[in-house]
């Protein structure tokens, strides 16, 4: 009865643990709150009642001027107010959107004694569509998986929070990059591997496989980073950090710490793959050498690494499909092509996280071995 209680114990305790996590969390200042660009102003939902297109000009594909649209306010303190909106139109069609009569907007308002001076177009009002399809996809897992559901919805709110509420900050405020993207990792992948198996020791070999996978990572992109001469300032937006006043951050480190951040989540799968395996075996075989286990969880490893390795290729190829037809149409040379900088990036990211899934491998089945047959 002991036995089943210290079970059950182990089991739920990382639920509580993540509980009150995101508890924590959700109530944890980021110490950014108060960095508003904009003073005397409010962002509110908007519906667009009716355009005028009148100075908007347009040169085929794309168009420039200005959309004037009348609005009424949907939220706040000018909740049911009526007042013109404009959109500026720069001629990109990246950032550049136009409004028709019943779309609701997302708007700036800017006011001062309590009365409307001109209200901004910011973009379409998309957060209701957003809640709906989070909705849908908690709903569709907790109906799949039951419990287990659950748990992968807790682990991925906790993944969110921990990267909005810790990990921005603290580079927004200079830490260390690399340092702050382990430490991070690392305990994201204790809680939850644990929400999986619980705190036993599934979990630590689980674990331990992980993040010495995620530590060869780190270190290949280190290294590599520095060989391929890439700035940080590759990633997207990445520069508009520099211009708003953070010139002491470290963007190239930043853009290190983001190759195995990015791989964590494949390298957490095949090692916790790994571990339930050689578990199984153990189990159906309790006689079983450590070095037979060993061998059994190298066995999964290398049936499962050529799935994931192609999963981590097309996941970073799929947003540069756009960047690679436009060196196809252009003719660009592979040459060439290989030497760009945002192409030699989505490599290393590629690759560097392929190192990692191919290490964690032997690293977790080492790991199951020593930590799933200790004491048998």
């Amino acid at each position: 009865m002991k036995l089943l209680k210290h079970g059950f114990v182990r089991y739920n305790a990382p639920v509580w643990a993540c509980l009150a996590l995101i508890a924590l969390l959700l109530v944890l200042p980021t110490g950014f709150e108060g960095n508003r660009v904009f003073q005397e102003s409010d962002i509110r939902p908007a519906l667009v009642l009716s355009t005028d297109e009148s100075t908007v000009i347009d040169t085929g594909l794309v168009r420039s001027g200005e959309q004037r649209c009348q609005l009424e306010v949907l939220s706040g303190p000018f909740r049911g107010k009526r007042a013109e909106g404009r959109n500026m139109l720069n001629g990109s069609l990246e950032q550049d959107k136009l409004f028709a009569p019943g779309d609701k907007a997302l708007v700036r308002i800017n006011y001062q004694n309590g009365e409307i001076l001109n209200i901004s177009m910011i973009d379409h009002y998309r957060a209701p569509w957003e809640l709906l399809l989070a909705a849908l996809f908690i709903l569709l897992l907790v109906a799949f998986a039951g419990w287990t559901g659950l748990r992968a919805v807790l682990s991925f709110i906790l993944s969110v929070l921990m990267i909005w509420k810790v990990l921005v900050p603290l580079y927004l405020k200079g830490w260390n990059p690399i340092w702050v993207g382990l430490g991070i990792t690392l305990a994201l992948t204790v809680l939850i591997v644990s929400l999986v198996y619980g705190f036993d020791r599934r979990c630590a070999a689980a674990v331990s496989g992980s993040f010495l996978g995620i530590l060869v990572t780190c270190m290949m992109g280190v290294v590599f980073t520095n060989l391929f001469q890439i700035h940080g300032a590759v990633m997207s937006y990445s520069e508009s950090l520099l211009y708003a006043g953070y010139q002491h951050l470290n963007l190239t480190q930043i853009f290190m710490a983001s190759i195995f951040i990015g791989a964590s989540g494949a390298v957490m799968d095949l090692s916790v793959d790994i571990t339930s395996a050689v578990y199984e075996v153990v189990q159906k075989q309790p006689a079983l050498s450590r070095k037979e286990a060993i061998r059994s969880g190298l066995n999964v490893g290398r049936a499962a690494m050529g799935t994931m390795t192609t999963t981590l290729l097309l996941a970073y190829s799929g947003g540069y499909v756009a960047l690679l037809m436009v060196f196809m149409a252009q003719g660009t040379p592979l040459t060439n092509v290989f030497n760009y900088k945002y192409v030699a990036a989505e490599l290393l990211h590629t690759v560097i996280g392929s190192f990692g899934l191919v290490t964690v491998a032997p690293f977790t089945a080492l790991c199951s071995g020593m930590f799933l047959l200790s004491g048998a």
